[in-house]
């Protein structure tokens, strides 16, 4: 054959055998060995001729891999007839491990724990308690059961079951007397409330000065929810586990938050950050701190959002409107004529708006805002000190018919005047009041009358100071018959200064001080000749129990509710009438003017006694 004659030509000893070395042949065959030396070194790396014990080599692998397929095929067999009567390992049935045992070693391995079981229930706090199986009534029970699982076992997917296990619960494999065992855990000693500690969530803490609100931790608590302990205590049973750990079994009753919650931490916040407002309310040299000790007292939340509470804030300003409200409060005169009178009526003064004010208030605490705040008031004084009044008013001695105007603590001026009719009932009342505003050219409107007036100043109600350009005289006892509606009539001069020099809001201090009655009277432009006053000075602060007889009591009126009496005699200065006809006066100087006394002249009904 070809394939086997190569190795017969090139070999050695047929080329080279006999004595003729030299022959034709051999040279030929030198020639040919050359060219094949030749064409091997021309072939690549590698490619050698066939190695024949590489193929042994791979025939031996071949049958040792066989022969190990069978072995294995054969243990495998072999383990998986054993589980012909056993269970799988990694078989559970009812929590009970029962790998690798028989039926009637389960069976046997059962019996033998029930008698004597005991389950011991560890406790947070170290405590542990116990339910003995004697107690319960516990007893082995099979019902057939077990045979069928094992019965179902396929004996060759016994590795797949021992990678993944299998586990199984049926009907009965121990049972116990079910009052009993309900009684024993009702019981136990972590479902006693008394014994035992409630479950609490972390919250936010009571406010404390300096330092705000913190969040207090939840707290655990060793309390058993009762249906989770009922059931982990029936699972430990029916498994024969001799010990129960609650924490593992998760029967605490557990906290719905904790300080983690993120909630609950921008609660704190928002808490700390209204509370850390401070507002510093400034009356004249006296101040009213407000900060967190009072604004926490006002704060709650819902569970999202904390709220300021507008009652506690209505509250605190009303608190201020007590103490800092000076209107239709008594009021201590030093009067120009030596005595200090109390007036105890009228609306001058300070006026917090308790309204508006806590409205303010509890924006700028919403807001984070500190700093000075002076309140929303619906009326103001001139100071904050003991008379509120300060140093510019008007002093009217209703007793006298005398007043001073003083101001910046001088007196400008000071003149007799005309108040209202006391025999008709139209008394100026005594008080203390504001200045309303003021007007020039005003008309003074009543029935039957329409009286032009250059200066018109009012200040309680329908009562003010003008000029009465048609009276000659002022001051006496002109009042008591042939006086004003209720206002205070001026000379027209008088009245001139004292508009140009008063403001709206300025007080007019009305009283009566017995002992100053004047019997004489004065002309337009004159000043009193009978009688005059002791002392031409400002007001000063004067002792609180100097008080004339004839003074009201000096109690407070409230802080938002005018008192009954400081209503005016008049409703408005331009419809002021009496409601009865005027005495016979003689005629005003001037036509529609109400009537003034006139000696020289006839006397004759008027529309009025003068307003």
């Amino acid at each position: 054959m070809a394939a086997s004659s190569g190795p017969a030509e090139n070999s050695g000893p047929a080329g080279n055998s006999g004595p003729a070395g030299n022959s034709g042949p051999a040279a030929g065959a030198s020639s040919e060995t050359e060219g094949a030396a030749r064409g091997r070194s021309r072939r690549k790396p590698g490619t050698g001729a066939p190695d024949p014990n590489r193929k042994k080599k791979a025939v031996m692998a071949g049958g040792i891999a066989a022969g190990a397929a069978v072995v294995l095929a054969g243990a495998y067999t072999y383990i998986g007839a054993n589980y012909r009567s056993a269970f799988f390992n990694g078989t559970v049935i009812n929590g009970i491990d029962v790998s690798g045992k028989s039926v009637g070693e389960v069976q046997d391995m059962i019996a033998r724990e029930t008698e004597g079981y005991v389950l011991t229930i560890q406790e947070r706090g170290g405590r542990t308690e116990s339910i003995e199986g004697t107690a319960i009534g516990l007893r082995a029970e099979f019902d057939g059961s077990l045979e069928g699982i094992l019965a179902e076992q396929n004996p060759f997917a016994w590795l797949p079951a021992w990678i993944q296990g299998n586990s199984y619960e049926i009907p009965a494999l121990v049972v116990w007397d079910e009052d009993a065992l309900s009684q024993a855990i009702a019981g136990l000693e972590c479902l006693d409330t008394e014994q035992t500690e409630q479950p609490q969530n972390a919250r936010i803490s009571d406010y404390t000065p300096g330092s705000g609100y913190s969040i207090v931790e939840e707290i655990q608590g060793n309390a058993a929810d009762p249906e989770k302990l009922d059931a982990a205590v029936r699972d430990a049973v029916t498994s024969l586990r001799s010990e129960l750990s609650l924490e593992e079994a998760g029967v605490y009753a557990e906290p719905s938050v904790t300080a983690e919650d993120e909630n609950l931490k921008a609660l704190l916040a928002e808490y700390n950050r209204l509370a850390g407002v401070t507002i510093t309310y400034t009356f004249g040299d006296k101040t009213e701190v407000l900060n967190g000790e009072t604004i926490s007292q006002w704060l709650s939340d819902d569970g999202s959002q904390v709220t300021i509470s507008e009652e506690g804030a209505a509250e605190y300003v009303q608190t201020l409107a007590t103490k800092y409200n000076t209107a239709y409060r008594a009021k201590s005169l030093k009067t120009s004529y030596g005595p200090t009178v109390t007036i105890s009526r009228g609306n001058y003064g300070w006026r917090i708006n308790q309204g508006e004010e806590k409205t303010a208030l509890m924006a700028m605490i919403q807001a984070g805002e500190s700093g000075e705040r002076e309140p929303v008031y619906s009326q103001k004084g001139a100071s904050h000190e003991e008379n509120d009044y300060g140093d510019t008013y008007v002093e009217i001695n209703l007793t006298a018919q005398h007043l001073f105007f003083y101001k910046d603590g001088k007196m400008l001026v000071e003149s007799d005047f005309v108040s209202g009719n006391s025999s008709r009932g139209w008394t100026t009342p005594p008080g203390a009041f504001p200045l309303t505003y003021k007007e020039r050219n005003a008309t003074l409107k009543g029935e039957g009358y329409r009286t032009p007036v250059s200066y018109w100043m009012p200040f309680n109600g329908g009562i003010g100071l003008h000029d009465a350009n048609w009276r000659s005289e002022f001051g006496g006892t002109i009042y008591k018959t042939n006086g004003s509606h209720g206002c205070i009539n001026l000379p027209p001069s008088v009245a001139k200064t004292i508009y140009e020099n008063i403001s709206q809001g300025d007080p007019v201090l009305c009283y009566e001080l017995a002992g100053t009655e004047q019997s004489g009277t004065t002309g337009a432009g004159g000043k009193p000749t009978e009688t005059k006053p002791a002392e031409t000075k400002p007001a000063e602060t004067a002792p609180a129990e100097t008080q004339p007889a004839e003074t009201a009591p000096a109690e407070t009126q409230p802080a938002e509710t005018a008192p009954a009496e400081t209503q005016p005699a008049e409703t408005k200065p331009a419809e002021a009438q009496p409601s009865q006809t005027a005495p016979t006066e003689a005629q005003p100087a001037g036509p529609g003017e109400p009537g003034a006394m006139n000696p020289q002249e006839t006397p004759a009904v008027g529309p009025g006694a003068g307003l």
